[in-house]
């Protein structure tokens, strides 16, 4: 019997079975395509356009102001990269940038593929995992647009439906540049190992990142004064790599502002903030400080120490003192045991925000007590409180008293002198004491009188006492003009008031 051939309402991209009658059941399967359907070139983004970070460029530290990432800093490597990058834009093929962790390879290999590539070049960074076998499709059909492979963290897009050998071969046919990332160990495993992923990597000759810095490389990053996280990550890196500072900065004072929570590591967060407070007074990370004084410090936050009552001092010591990212933790050992510093990027960063709460005005004289000796520390210390604290309000009298006290205790006499003064002058009666002291001390006794007047009528004992031996001492060199000139009362008086001002008191503390 003959079957018309006709498909009603338009065509049918399909296999038809054309009958005169089919008995039974009907059961139609589709197939799934065998691998996923990949955006197509034209929704990929632009080379000059494109995001690094979030392509797996670690971010720095992003102050209002500062652009998404620092400057770049030329690397020893980097002609050597161009070259395998711009020849693999002409002839196709991998190239793979290796390192250590947090050496900077993405960042590396991101400013080689922008600086030798057409900005229009269609960019194609897969997530882990995403199925590969469509690549070489997607390539054939894009026309006279350039187009590069991103391939950050290599090992992730290895396997039967990642990057093969037989895909790798197409692109290179293609003349499609893959530009690929990988830590050293992972390279190594998969490269010198019995798997056949190997295959892949031993199609180009890695492009290898050191992770110390060259002298040359160190040369040129002081040479970047334009850029502020540079000159920190130059200035308060310590131990670790110029990247590796750069990586984990931000990563360290997100934990850390997060760890004030309640349920988190308040203890912790506290600790890590007195010693970022220790470090803004000394205008550095390079003082290390005591347990003790970690400690103690704490009740100059009472409100984060009552908020800190969950977590003990030990638990908290030990989180703000853990390994982070196998680089540093929050606070790094000091060179003598059991002293602790702040990590540099965490003291820099606050000691740069314009909104970073003030230090304590009570830190300033724990911390330079606690330098007491080292001349560099203790000058460091004087140029940071009157740099911080002099440009405050005259009637503050709690900052000119310590403004005082710091010049005291260096020797700086005539400054203390003149900031005590100020200080009593707007109203604060211990101010008033410690000037009271100063110019007793310097025999200006009656310049002193009148602030231990005010200290005492204000209650404090130390300056009635000090006031009462005062009037004492020159009411005894009056009584003995007189008694030297012959008054009867005066010689009687004399005696007994000797015997009660035999012993001067000490009229400046330590």
């Amino acid at each position: 019997m003959d079957v018309a051939n006709s498909v009603s309402d338009g065509t049918f991209h399909a296999p038809v079975v054309q009958a005169a009658a089919v008995n039974g059941g009907v059961h139609t399967y589709y197939g799934q395509p065998h691998f996923s359907v990949l955006p197509p070139v034209s929704e990929w983004p632009r080379l000059d356009t494109a995001d690094p970070i979030a392509l797996g460029v670690r971010r720095a530290r992003r102050l209002p102001g500062e652009s998404p990432l620092p400057s770049y800093v030329e690397r020893d490597c980097d002609a050597e990269l161009a070259d395998r990058v711009r020849k693999a834009a002409r002839f196709g093929g991998l190239v793979v940038v290796t390192g250590g962790p947090l050496s900077g390879k993405s960042r590396t290999a991101w400013v080689s593929l922008s600086a030798n590539l057409s900005g229009a070049t269609r960019v194609f960074a897969p997530s882990p995992g995403t199925d590969l076998r469509g690549l070489p499709a997607a390539f054939r059909v894009r026309g006279e647009v350039g187009c590069a492979l991103w391939l950050d963290g290599l090992e992730a897009h290895l396997g039967e439906h990642g990057l093969t050998p037989a895909i790798l071969a197409e692109l290179v046919r293609l003349r499609v540049p893959v530009l690929a990332t990988m830590d050293d160990e992972v390279y190594d495993a998969r490269r010198f190992g019995a798997s056949g992923r190997a295959e892949v990597l031993s199609w180009a000759d890695p492009v290898e990142l050191q992770r110390a810095w060259s002298r040359d490389e160190l040369l040129r990053l002081e040479g970047r004064g334009d850029d502020f996280r540079l000159l920190d990550a130059e200035f308060w890196r310590g131990e670790v790599t110029v990247p590796e500072y750069l990586a984990v900065g931000p990563e360290l004072m997100e934990e850390w502002w997060r760890a004030r929570r309640p349920n988190a590591h308040p203890r912790g967060h506290l600790l890590v903030r007195v010693a970022i407070d220790l470090a803004r007074c000394v205008g550095g990370d390079e003082v290390a400080f005591s347990v003790d004084v970690l400690n103690r410090a704490q009740a100059l936050y009472p409100e984060n120490a009552s908020a800190s009552v969950g977590e003990s001092f030990e638990e908290g010591l030990a989180w703000a003192t853990k390994l982070r990212h196998g680089v540093t933790g929050l606070l790094v050992s000091g060179a003598e045991k059991g002293t602790w510093a702040v990590f540099g990027s965490l003291f820099a960063d606050v000691y740069e925000r314009s909104d970073s709460s003030p230090v304590p005005l009570g830190m300033w004289v724990i911390a330079l007590q606690e330098v007491l000796g080292d001349q560099e520390a203790e000058e460091a210390i004087v140029y940071e409180a009157h740099r911080t604290l002099t440009p405050c309000d005259e009637t503050d009298s709690d900052t000119l008293l310590v403004l005082g006290h710091i010049n005291a205790v260096i020797g700086a006499l005539d400054a203390a002198e003149s900031w005590y003064r100020k200080a009593a002058d707007a109203g604060n009666a211990e101010a008033a004491l410690a000037a009271g002291e100063l110019l007793a001390a310097v025999d200006k006794v009656a310049e002193a009188i009148p602030y231990f007047e005010t200290a005492a009528e204000a209650g404090i004992a130390d300056a009635q006492y000090l006031l009462g031996r005062a009037l004492a001492d020159r009411a005894q060199d009056w009584l003995t003009r007189a008694a030297e000139a012959g008054h009867p009362a005066a010689k009687l008086a004399l005696p007994p008031l000797r015997k009660v001002t035999e012993t001067r008191p000490d009229t400046v503390k330590e």
